[in-house]
């Protein structure tokens, strides 16, 4: 996601919205780019414990798919609490 990659836009709580209903269907069919990068986006950006829970499990499956972001996020969970 370019948007999320972006240095300017990237920190944008507007842009992270959008960046999150963009991968929020991809995510749902599996795709597990879109898994990791919308997992990584509920854990460390949303307050709610409810998002949080639903990032850890995008995380997991994704990285249980082969993802290497995904793994090393969901081993910073693990380790992390």
């Amino acid at each position: 996601m370019w948007l999320l990659d972006s240095p300017h836009l990237g920190h944008k709580p507007r842009v992270k919205h959008l960046a999150g209903r963009l991968l929020k269907q991809p995510a749902r069919q599996g795709v597990v780019v879109a898994q990791s990068r919308l997992g990584q986006l509920l854990c460390r950006d949303c307050g709610s414990p409810r998002d949080r829970r639903i990032g850890h499990e995008l995380l997991r499956q994704a990285a249980r798919a082969g993802d290497a972001q995904a793994q090393r996020a969901y081993a910073e969970l693990r380790e992390g609490g």
